[in-house]
C-alpha cells in the first residue's frame, strides 16, 4: 500500500473536496476535506472514513492513521 492507493481507497468511499495522505507504509497521516462529515462528530467522521477501507484496517496493509477531518466550511475557515 502506497499513499496514492490509499488515497484513492477514501476517495472512492466518500466525496471529498481535498484529501492528503502521507505515511510510511504502515503508519499513516491523513487531512480529508468531505461534505459527508457536515452534522457529523468527530469520531462519526472518522468511522466514515474507516468504513472505507474495510478490512485493511485489521491487516498489516494499514497499521495506524491519523486522520485530519473536515467539513469544506472548516477547511476554508483555516485557510
Amino acid at each position: 500500500m502506497n499513499a496514492e492507493q490509499l488515497q484513492a481507497l477514501i476517495a472512492a468511499g466518500l466525496p471529498c473536496d481535498h484529501i492528503e495522505v502521507t505515511g510510511d507504509g504502515r503508519h499513516w497521516s491523513a487531512v480529508i476535506v468531505s461534505p459527508a462529515f457536515e452534522g457529523k462528530r468527530a469520531i462519526q467522521r472518522h468511522q466514515a472514513v474507516y468504513a472505507t477501507l474495510g478490512q485493511r484496517m485489521h491487516t498489516d496493509e494499514v497499521h495506524a492513521l491519523s486522520m485530519k477531518t473536515l467539513t469544506p466550511a472548516e477547511w476554508a475557515a483555516q485557510g
